[in-house]
């Protein structure tokens, strides 16, 4: 039986026509594009015709687009790139507690390595207040960082409101972690006013191992790595042009879909919601059951795609595991994290006591689903939370 995949937060499935045309690129395009000959020169122009695609879909300059091996590498380049490439004399950084992974963890390192980092605080739902990151910016603050959706829980920070304050400063760099927003929430490059955005491949249907990392036209970064001087010298490398191609058209398709995509998971979240409202053991963590009708409108508050529950007092590897012999897939956390013990970091953060923070499940929304596999999913989630009440007594 095939599964009910409902996981793709971690990793989505690729396209069909996206496999096929990595696998058509691998197969004819094998040269190396910084070649010389005619061969390498083919392989180049497929390079910068995805660049042009994927500037045109954010509504960047090619110029502005680099391709990276995933989000994680983009974050790193962005934030370690943006603090190197300024004066020494500006050291300070301003981030919150519920970032990723591999934006919260880097920040981490930059300030034992002589760094000054100011993690703000979220509210209940997982938000930042701007007001906060008006009044963390200081003289010597040299980028701010703030995730657009966030990857356990779904919430959607103020990055409009943030970036508008951010402009007022002109020492001050804007980045935005948009692995977890890209086709699910709307994004303008140019009026949000971000000089920085991160995406990754596999998130929308492309291959693993491709990240890009919109650059601001003007803006200095120093590159990680030292090499051979690729994609303007920040990220040497030979480039992955079957992996660049497949994630330019995996971004078109994605985008091309997002209207009917996010009407369709924004009923999916309400009518599991629904489904699971009786369930006391059962508590929606973020956008709760007072908030659902805030989803829709003019003022979204999460993405339609992530719905994160827990049940406290259980582990959420036993939920896990009953939800499979059911045929569901589903993840704990972050998949980053997913392995990890200790409680939600995030869930921690927004002010949720240790055992619901260590009691999380995250499930995340695809393109192949329907009405019918939502109420599978409510079923599975009813079936293992009786099964699993008795050990909770015991």
């Amino acid at each position: 039986m095939k599964p009910y995949y409902f996981d793709h937060s971690a990793s989505a499935p690729m396209y069909p026509k996206v496999i096929d045309t990595v696998s058509d690129i691998m197969r004819l395009h094998y040269a190396n594009p910084a070649a010389l000959h005619r061969s390498g020169a083919e392989a180049a122009k497929l390079v910068e015709r995805a660049r042009a695609g994927v500037a045109e879909r954010f509504g960047a300059a090619p110029g502005e687009v680099i391709f990276t091996s995933g989000g994680t590498e983009s974050n790193n380049l962005a934030i370690r790139g943006a603090i190197a490439g300024v004066s020494r004399a500006m050291k300070h950084v301003i981030t919150t507690a519920t970032e990723h992974a591999s934006v919260f963890e880097c920040v981490k390192q930059l300030q034992l390595q002589g760094i000054d980092v100011t993690i703000l605080p979220v509210d209940a739902e997982g938000r930042v207040s701007p007001d906060d990151i008006a009044k963390a910016i200081r003289k010597d603050t040299v980028l701010v960082s703030v995730m657009h959706v966030n990857n356990e829980t779904g919430v959607i920070q103020p990055i409009k409101e943030i970036g508008a304050i951010v402009s007022r400063h002109s020492q001050v760099r804007f980045h935005v972690d948009g692995v977890q927003a890209i086709g699910k929430v709307p994004f303008d490059w140019r009026d949000a006013k971000v000089d920085l955005y991160s995406g990754s491949a596999h998130k929308i249907g492309g291959p693993k191992g491709v990240g890009l990392l919109l650059v601001k036209e003007g803006m200095r970064l120093s590159p990680l790595f030292s090499g051979g001087g690729q994609e303007d010298g920040l990220r040497s490398g030979t480039l992955n042009v079957p992996g660049i191609v497949g994630t330019a058209q995996a971004l078109r398709l994605t985008m091309e879909g997002m209207p009917l995509r996010r009407e369709k998971m924004y009923a999916f979240r309400l009518r599991l919601l629904d489904a699971i409202a009786d369930i006391p053991e059962l508590v929606v963590n973020g956008i709760g059951e007072r908030q659902r009708e805030a989803d829709i409108g003019e003022s979204y508050r999460t993405a339609p795609h992530i719905v994160n529950l827990s049940y406290p007092g259980m582990r959420p590897e036993v939920l896990v595991h009953m939800l499979e012999k059911h045929g569901i897939l589903i993840s704990t956390q972050s998949a980053c994290s997913s392995k990890s013990l200790k409680p939600s970091r995030v869930l921690l953060a927004m002010g949720y006591e240790e055992a619901r923070a260590s009691g999380s499940i995250r499930i995340s929304f695809g393109d192949e689903h329907e009405q019918q596999h939502i109420d599978i999913l409510a079923a599975a989630l009813r079936q293992a939370v009786a099964e699993l009440k008795p050990l909770e007594r015991s």
